[in-house]
């Protein structure tokens, strides 16, 4: 059964008294997989900072049935300071509530043991000791998961997690996601339609309006009818812009 998550409700988000975001509605549901998909400057970061508390709506309101708390964040790399004194470790376990203050305020093996476990499964045990500044961009994108999972989340938020990581992980990335929609809601913002449309359920256009398109097949037509202006990728004599399995 689906749960509703979250709701929003005609949301309005303005800077200088310009709208970025005008009048969006979406509601999201236990195990919903839902793709954010637009042209830059189209409202996709503001909306996720909405979702997040950190910016104020000008009209309208999100309603919550669950804790911002049980909510995982994964922002886009350079919106994180890879060169803060930090080890790997530390900055996974500051992904749990009690610690996202001042991770290093508690004990020092306090969440050890998960965040160890979540470097191990994204192949990054080994530099759990390291700085996180003398990591790659693509290691830096897995920490940031990692931390985004501490707090078991009932629901994970991306933002185009895929822009710095390397091609080996990528796959494993969206695999990894499709594992963990099993057990939570994920929102994931990405600029590669062709890459995650094979991954995620349903599909929200947003331009300055968001249109939620409730499947992830989609034509050429309706995302001129979404005005939402993305490259579409064509195989065989149809165009489309889903990219499934091609033997």
């Amino acid at each position: 059964m689906k749960n509703k998550l979250l709701e929003i409700k005609k949301l309005t988000i303005s800077y200088d008294d310009e709208p970025v975001l005008k009048d969006a509605s979406l509601k999201v549901h236990t195990h919903d997989f839902i793709g954010v998909i637009g042209p830059n400057g189209g409202g996709k970061t503001s909306l996720i900072r909405a979702l997040l508390g950190l910016v104020e709506p000008t009209e309208g309101e999100i309603t919550y049935n669950i804790s911002r708390k049980s909510i995982g964040y994964l922002p886009q790399i350079n919106q994180f300071d890879g060169d803060f004194p930090i080890s790997v470790l530390d900055v996974v376990r500051s992904g749990r509530p009690e610690t996202s203050v001042n991770p290093l305020s508690k004990s020092k093996f306090y969440g050890a043991s998960r965040a160890k476990k979540l470097l191990k499964e994204v192949g990054l045990a080994h530099v759990k000791d390291k700085s996180i500044g003398e990591l790659s961009g693509g290691q830096k994108q897995r920490v940031l998961l990692c931390r985004a999972l501490m707090s078991n989340p009932k629901l994970l938020i991306l933002d185009e997690p895929d822009t710095y990581v390397d091609s080996q992980f990528e796959a494993e990335l969206y695999e990894k996601l499709r594992e963990l929609n099993d057990r939570m809601a994920i929102i994931l913002v990405s600029h590669d339609f062709g890459m995650i449309s094979s991954y995620v359920k349903t599909i929200a256009c947003v331009n300055k309006k968001l249109h939620y398109h409730p499947s992830n097949l989609i034509t050429p037509e309706q995302l001129d009818a979404y005005n939402c202006p993305l490259q579409v990728i064509s195989h065989g004599d149809i165009p489309h812009t889903i990219l499934g399995k091609h033997d």
